[in-house]
């Protein structure tokens, strides 16, 4: 069928504890039937508790004393079966014990194990911690190991060319294990001893709440979960009988590289064969059938690879691609136009500045809305040490000539070029233009939308870098995609005046709540795939921006737009003039206005120029659309896995995932769609395409053969 069973245990509440104290058996045959799944776990001793239950029964000649005399004792287990319906839990050693060691290589023997080695200044030695059970398992201490805690049960899991789990004889024993584990992954990741000294300097007393999550102040989750725009608890159920359903899959082109959403008619596939074109409905994408076709001749930019990156501009109607110069290096010396309508590149742009050529490893839309504006001309851009604007006219304002034999140049509006050292790997922008930057070294900063020279904010981030990020359209929340982890912080926090404000328009203080973390569980990661790096994580798709109306006045037509942002409204008034069938634009922010209900009462022109109009304009009042909603879900790819977490249960901090859990929250309630090849991309539509009986958009998952459209709701 192309997707998994829908694995409600990972998200219901009533389903949980039995999760817990018997977890193997939530881990079906996601190709398997619901039933065959269903019934698995009841004919075999999938729990841990269960097996040893078992072997007390049978009152073995050689059972294990309750404290044995070894140092660091613990069981070892090993999951068998894989993801079939004979998957268990068994034994692999009922008495073993385990060493953290330091060494320069994984799979050498015991005469490859080195002492510490400490300078004064607690800067270690040469080598990295490598975690030993018994002779069976010998694994880096890392962030790849996936280890997941269970404090009611005083065991681990994790994976190392297997999934395994320990179990301790005690409370103590475990706390032990947990902590010098997380010792020993500071140390392997920033070669310093896990001294406090050491971890203050590498986060900074204002993130004290990182380091000791335990003291950390969790009231801004709490706030940004009671206030504005939250989502009932009814609108995104979570009980058993929700399935994921597959409404449609079709057929791609193949070689798909990228898939481009639009929130008005469609979507787009890029492959190696062209750009595929899909008409946008309620339950999904499907395709029209409409294709073009890539020049296959030399390009005026140097960059004759398939496209990795499309960027939807100008209400939709154009297309920014780009296409990296080098296979296997993202940047790239330029883009190109695509008028879609045609279908013919229109211009080929270079990246320019001060006169010599420079290259872009990524480019974004000003704004989280600014595609469907028809008079953009403007974008983002990103390089290592590059955080730019980019203008498609010249300095005078006028359009380029787009038939001249040389290239255009694209115009530097503003920016920084960064000496050294930033490192940037990823962006995203907000509704109202300010900016989250992501680096190959963990760290996520934030910058204003009146100034790329210095962040506002920077986050220190865990050590793994940031290949992707995302942010919600009020600049709350930003997501942050590691290879085995994602990274949810919350950017809210009140100034000296006690109001509260994101970390986009000041400095957070001292007072910056901890992150939480988003894992998959280590079977789950075992069984995504070889290819099980977590890529792409977004948000679902909101928007704030709203059409309120259009009316005929003197012969002009007015469009009314209502912008919310961080600071308040905006009314942007658009006059559009018909002259001898040339259409011309201009753009009027209104300087005051009154919100009465749902409607809005402008009190005066801003333009001197619209005087005649705007009598009869100051005594209307213009109905709202209002369209403004919370982000629901998140989504993350990972080898064949899709992978949903509820937005609003991650924000909970009573959530019982959370329970029994030392160091920073990881969450690991999910759902899961399975895809029978690697996924490129999973991305939820535009709001506005979600109907009634459903908590969410559907979610389109985009491999390199097919697409599929996904709902998140059973009932028709």
């Amino acid at each position: 069928m192309g997707t998994s069973q829908s694995r409600e245990d990972y998200i219901s509440d009533s389903d949980y504890e039995e999760s817990e104290s018997g977890e193997s058996s939530q881990y079906d045959d996601a190709q398997e039937t619901s039933s065959s799944s269903s019934q698995s776990g009841t004919k075999t001793l999938n729990s841990l508790d269960e097996v040893d239950a078992k072997l007390k029964s049978l009152k073995l000649k050689y059972s294990t004393p309750q404290s044995p005399n070894v140092k660091n004792p613990v069981k070892l287990y090993l999951h068998i079966g894989g993801n079939t319906p004979k998957a268990k839990w068994v034994i692999s050693d009922k008495l073993t014990s385990y060493s953290f060691v330091r060494t320069n290589k994984i799979n050498g023997g015991n005469d490859s194990d080195d002492d510490e080695e400490e300078s004064e200044k607690g800067v270690l030695g040469d080598g990295f911690w490598v975690l030993k059970v018994g002779s069976k398992v010998r694994a880096k201490v890392s962030t790849e190991m996936q280890l997941k805690m269970f404090g009611d049960q005083r065991r681990i899991d994790f994976v190392d060319k297997g999934v395994w789990a320990l179990k301790f004889f005690s409370d103590s024993e475990y706390r032990k294990f947990v902590t010098e584990f997380q010792d020993r992954l500071f140390e392997n990741v920033y070669g310093l001893k896990a001294t406090e000294e050491n971890k203050m300097k590498v986060y900074g007393k204002e993130f004290i709440g990182w380091v000791k999550p335990e003291v950390a102040d969790d009231s801004m989750w709490e706030d940004a979960d009671d206030g504005l725009d939250k989502t009932p608890e009814s609108v995104t159920p979570v009980r058993g009988n929700r399935d994921l359903l597959e409404e449609f899959e079709e057929l791609a082109n193949g070689g798909v590289q990228s898939l481009t959403l639009g929130a008005l008619d469609n979507s787009f596939l890029v492959s190696d064969l062209g750009l595929q074109v899909y008409r946008n409905y309620n339950r999904g994408i499907h395709n029209k059938g409409v294709s073009v076709r890539f020049d296959g001749g030399s390009s005026k930019i140097g960059s004759n690879s398939t496209p990795k990156k499309a960027l939807l501009m100008r209400g939709e109607t154009n297309m920014m691609l780009m296409s990296p110069l080098k296979d296997g290096k993202p940047q790239a010396p330029g883009v190109q136009q695509l008028d879609i309508e045609t279908g013919k590149i229109v211009t080929e742009w270079k990246f320019e500045k001060d006169g010599t050529d420079i290259t872009m490893r990524d480019i974004t839309n000003d704004t989280k809305s600014s595609q469907l504006d028809p008079s953009e001309s403007t974008f983002l851009g990103l390089d290592d040490n590059r955080l730019c604007q980019w203008d498609m006219r010249d300095r005078s304002g006028i359009v380029q000539n787009m038939v001249k034999g040389d290239s255009p140049v694209l115009h530097w509006t503003q920016g920084h070029q960064f000496s050294r050292g930033t490192n940037f790997q990823c962006f995203a922008s907000t509704g109202d233009g300010s900016i989250v930057v992501g680096s190959l070294d963990g760290k996520i900063r934030l910058y204003s939308k009146t100034s790329m020279r210095q962040a506002k904010t920077a986050f220190p981030g865990l050590g793994s870098p940031i290949t992707h990020v995302d942010v919600t359209y009020d600049g709350k929340w930003i997501l942050g995609t590691t290879d085995t982890y994602l990274i949810l912080i919350c950017t809210l926090f009140s100034d000296k005046d006690g109001k509260t404000k994101t970390g986009f328009s000041g400095r957070m203080g001292n007072k910056i709540p901890a992150p939480r973390l988003l894992k998959l569980t280590p079977l789950d990661s075992h069984l995504a795939g070889t290819d099980n790096k977590i890529h792409g994580g977004h948000f679902s798709w909101v928007s704030f921006t709203s059409s309120i109306c259009s009316c005929v006045l003197l012969n002009a037509t007015f469009f009314f737009t209502l912008e919310e942002s961080n600071s308040g409204s905006t009314l942007m008034i658009v006059k559009l003039d018909n002259v001898v069938d040339l259409w011309t634009y201009s753009f009027i922010v209104a300087p005051a206005f009154q919100l009465i209900g749902h409607s809005v009462v402008v009190a005066w022109a801003a333009n001197g120029e619209l005087s005649s109009y705007w009598t009869e304009l100051s005594s209307r009042r213009v109905q709202v659309t209002e369209n403004g909603k919370q982000e629901r879900h998140l989504v993350a790819t990972v080898g064949k896995f899709s992978v949903i977490w509820d937005f609003q249960q991650v924000k909970n901090s009573a959530h019982e995932c959370y329970r029994n859990q030392q160091g920073l929250k990881s969450c690991y309630c999910y759902k899961i769609v399975l895809k029978d090849e690697s996924i490129v991309e999973s991305r939820f539509m535009h709001d506005k395409f979600a109907v009634t009986d459903s908590p969410e958009a559907p979610l389109v998952v985009a491999t390199p053969m097919k697409v599929s459209s996904i709902s998140l709701s059973g009932r028709r």
